[in-house]
Parts: structure tokens; sequence; C-alpha cells
């Protein structure tokens, strides 16, 4: 049973910095391409990060391009994203996903509960 657990949300100051993590479980987690989504408040769903299996290879929204890095740690099956130069606009809930596939394009499986964080002063 696919399961994805994500944690390290909170509160951070505009300009800061926090990562979050996911920890799955159920499944070849190294076989698969991995995504970050957020949910921003009165938005719809936006893919945020995404990395494939495959020499790591990655992609961003650019609203978090220079800001934002997902990596993977296929031995742990943890995928994380380290983000920086938080604004106000980057709060949101943030959700990890396991696509269908090994590539982004594959399209999204399933996702975990979500961690929630605000940027504010």
């Amino acid at each position: 049973q696919v399961q994805l657990v994500e944690s390290g949300g909170g509160l951070v100051q505009p300009g800061g910095s926090l990562r979050l993590s996911c920890a799955a479980s159920g499944f070849e987690f190294g076989n698969y391409a991995m995504s970050w989504y957020r949910q921003i408040p009165g938005k719809e769903l936006e893919l945020v990060a995404g990395i494939r299996w495959f020499r790591d290879t990655t992609d961003y929204a650019d609203s978090v391009k220079g800001r934002f890095t997902i990596s993977r740690d296929n031995d742990k099956k943890q995928l994380y994203l380290q983000m920086d130069s938080l604004t106000p606009e980057d709060t949101a809930v943030y959700y990890c996903a396991k696509m269908r596939g090994s590539t982004l394009g594959s399209g999204q499986d399933r996702r975990g509960q979500g961690t929630q964080f605000a940027v504010s002063s």
C-alpha cells in the first residue's frame, strides 16, 4: 500500500528557508518520478517541482525556479523540498506525490495528506 507522509511545515519569516520531507513506503521508490504540489488558498493545485528517477532530472514551476530545490534519497525512500527566499505567496499546503511512472509526464498517482506552512512576519 502506497504511503506518503510529509513533514516540515510551520511558520517562517519572509526571506527565510524551510525544508520539507516526505517519507515513502509501499512501492519501489527508486523506480518512480516524484513531485511536490501545493495548494494556495483559493487557487488550484499547482505542480511545484518534480524529479525523475533517472539521473535525478528535475523540473520546477516558474514561480519557484531558483528558490526551491527538489531532491531524493532512494536508499532512505525520502523526498525533499528545500525552499529558500520564501515569500508570503508561498504560503500553502504542500503535498508529496508519487507519479505513475518514471517520468514527470506520467501523471500523478498518489499524494500524501500534505503539510502546511505559512510565510509571515
